[in-house]
């Protein structure tokens, strides 16, 4: 009953703000929450009579509104409206409808991946859904075109108090937050605990003294956690820095190029993909890998009960040892900044992303969950227990310029260089200014 009192307390805090994102937020937003200011007023009364009656029925509350009629179009993964797997957003969208009185909602769905989600809603905003899921790393996309509400005043308190910062601060562009996280996308380590034990698992240079440890240096997304290690950041120590590029300069970078021409050298060390890294330990040629959530029921199926996983360990680069970090980026419940139901639009955001809706994901297709109680309350998965530790405590939040492209090819070719031996001390310094350079670059003259 505590959650359902903070839905309704939140739906009376909407008009703390909503505008649209972007140098071409206009008017529409700001009309539609002037316009919908009145109608929450009217029906604030009532949601704060229903949030101070823990026990009255749901019944007799819906007896004292007048529902306004909404509609709403809310897209998602299929995956998230198949019948054979709960059809997770159809089923938190009814239960929303039935918390919420003061509006009888129509709901139609679209499929639409969070990774597509920053090209299909700029191409028609006004055709896009009220409410959709995406991806954080294109934050930018939707902003510059316009396409998000921005989230402000004490609903935008809720959600920097309800969720890990790192994930937040992927959420905020230019100074404004433009949703709300429903799950973690970072990475942590695989483990087999009959040959590490829980302190060798610790340290990338003891495990490696035990047992063969697979990482996929060829895949920028990877490779960049050793450079953020030792100091080299992405857009700025909090990736908002455009002007401040991706940093692989100086002695910071060539101390870890020098450390991976080291750690490729050992033949316990093994340059590979999560994809193929799987196999070769399904196989017995590989006793760690790296990788997120993805793949984490086949690898427990692969180890049985010497499943082990962790966050990524620390290794030594020149002589310190030092704990590798790798990126967090959130997935995320967006709404439309031209939606023409906005308080009713936002709160179901919140609720996708809420206690309740976050166990149903986890409990029906294995997402990890981000909202802090929920994240205390299933610590008892090793898994979850993993990946929170990852983004509370060593992940740096990715930045979502669009300029980040420029990193993914030179990045690829320096981890493939250093696999194959091209890199070597004599010629670090080199290839490590080149891959600064390379990387602050769009190739095209």
């Amino acid at each position: 009953m505590k959650r359902k009192m903070l839905s309704m307390m939140l739906a009376v805090c909407m008009a703390a703000g909503l505008t649209g994102c972007g140098n071409n937020s206009g008017e529409s937003g700001k009309d539609s929450v002037q316009q919908s200011e009145t109608k929450q007023q009217e029906a604030s009364g009532a949601s704060e009579e229903t949030a101070s009656q823990e026990n009255t029925p749901q019944e007799s509350v819906s007896e004292s509104v007048t529902p306004e009629e909404v509609k709403l179009t809310v897209w998602s993964p299929s995956e998230d409206q198949n019948p054979e797997l709960g059809q997770w957003l159809n089923t938190m969208c009814e239960q929303f409808n039935e918390l919420h009185p003061e509006w009888d909602i129509t709901f139609e769905y679209g499929v639409c991946t969070e990774s597509d989600a920053k090209k299909l809603v700029p191409q028609d905003i006004d055709a896009a859904a009220d409410v959709f899921l995406y991806g954080s790393t294109g934050l930018e996309n939707l902003c510059q075109s316009s396409s998000l509400a921005e989230w402000g005043g004490k609903y935008k308190e809720a959600v920097e108090a309800g969720y890990p910062k790192a994930l937040v601060s992927c959420l905020n562009y230019d100074g404004g937050l433009y949703g709300v996280p429903f799950t973690t996308d970072t990475y942590f380590m695989y483990y087999d605990k009959s040959v590490f034990s829980e302190e060798d698992v610790k340290s990338l240079d003891v495990m490696l003294t035990k047992g063969k440890v697979a990482f996929p240096l060829a895949n920028g997304y990877y490779l960049a956690a050793f450079y953020q290690a030792n100091g080299c950041t992405f857009f700025g120590q909090d990736g908002k820095n455009r002007e401040a590029g991706i940093d692989l300069s100086g002695d910071k970078a060539l101390d870890v190029t020098n450390c991976l021409v080291d750690l490729v050298a050992n033949k316990n060390f093994i340059v590979a993909e999560p994809s193929d890294a799987i196999g070769m330990m399904r196989e017995g040629n590989c006793d760690a890998y790296i990788c997120g959530t993805w793949q984490a029921t086949q690898t427990q199926e692969v180890l049985g009960d010497n499943f082990g996983v962790t966050v990524l360990p620390s290794v030594k680069i020149n002589g310190v040892d030092t704990q590798i970090r790798p990126f967090t980026s959130a997935k995320a419940v967006g709404v439309k900044a031209t939606t023409a139901y906005p308080e009713a639009a936002m709160n179901l955001a919140l609720y996708l992303a809420g206690y309740d809706a976050q166990k149903a994901h986890y409990e029906m297709r294995g997402y990890v969950p981000c909202e802090n109680t929920l994240v205390a309350e299933v610590s008892g998965d090793e898994i979850c227990r993993a990946d929170a530790q990852t983004v509370n405590e060593i992940a740096i939040a990715r930045a979502c310029f669009t300029e980040f492209s420029y990193f993914w090819s030179p990045a690829e070719s320096m981890g493939t260089d250093l696999r194959d031996g091209v890199v070597t001390h004599e010629n670090a310094k080199e290839k490590t200014e080149a891959f600064h350079a390379a990387v602050n670059s769009s190739g095209v003259e």
